[in-house]
């Protein structure tokens, strides 16, 4: 059986909110997401990690792109870059694109579809609802106190 995950993160990856407004964010989020009548249960998880974590799409991911030229990145070199940052737990998002030479970072590279990292997350399992509207994302930023952008994945 496979899953989607609806993932709201903040724009700045090593950014975290405080509990409370954690607690506030994620209840309006299970507003947001109570499911499918008779469909598999809506399961949110708030995470906090010490470092930021990539969150990805899963199998929605189909392209990499330069954020300055435009070229598509060989996943080769990006898997290689990926596994080299994770082991010294991303200390570091800061990357020398392949095509055009210029500093960039992991973050801001072009996903499609969307990925990020994030050192907080609301993951939404199962949510039988399609992306969350520009006007729900900036009201959950609101209230958690910072920007966020969403990432669906299908695992």
């Amino acid at each position: 059986m496979s899953d989607d995950v609806l993932s709201v993160i903040p724009t700045d990856p090593y950014w975290q909110p405080d509990q409370a407004a954690a607690d506030r964010t994620a209840a309006m989020v299970a507003e947001l997401t109570p499911g499918a009548p008779g469909g598999v249960d809506v399961e949110i998880n708030v995470e906090w990690h010490d470092k930021p974590t990539f969150v990805d799409c899963g199998e929605n991911l189909e392209r990499i792109g330069c954020p300055r030229c435009g070229a598509s990145i060989n996943t080769d070199w990006w898997i290689e870059l990926m596994d080299a940052h994770y082991e010294d737990g991303f200390a570091s998002l800061a990357v020398q694109v392949p095509c055009c030479c210029a500093k960039s970072s992991l973050d801001a590279l072009e996903y499609d579809w969307p990925c990020g990292f994030a050192r907080f997350e609301i993951a939404i399992w199962n949510p039988a609802r399609p992306w969350l509207s520009d006007e729900e994302l900036i009201s959950l930023g609101t209230t958690l106190g910072h920007p966020l952008r969403q990432i669906r994945a299908h695992i």
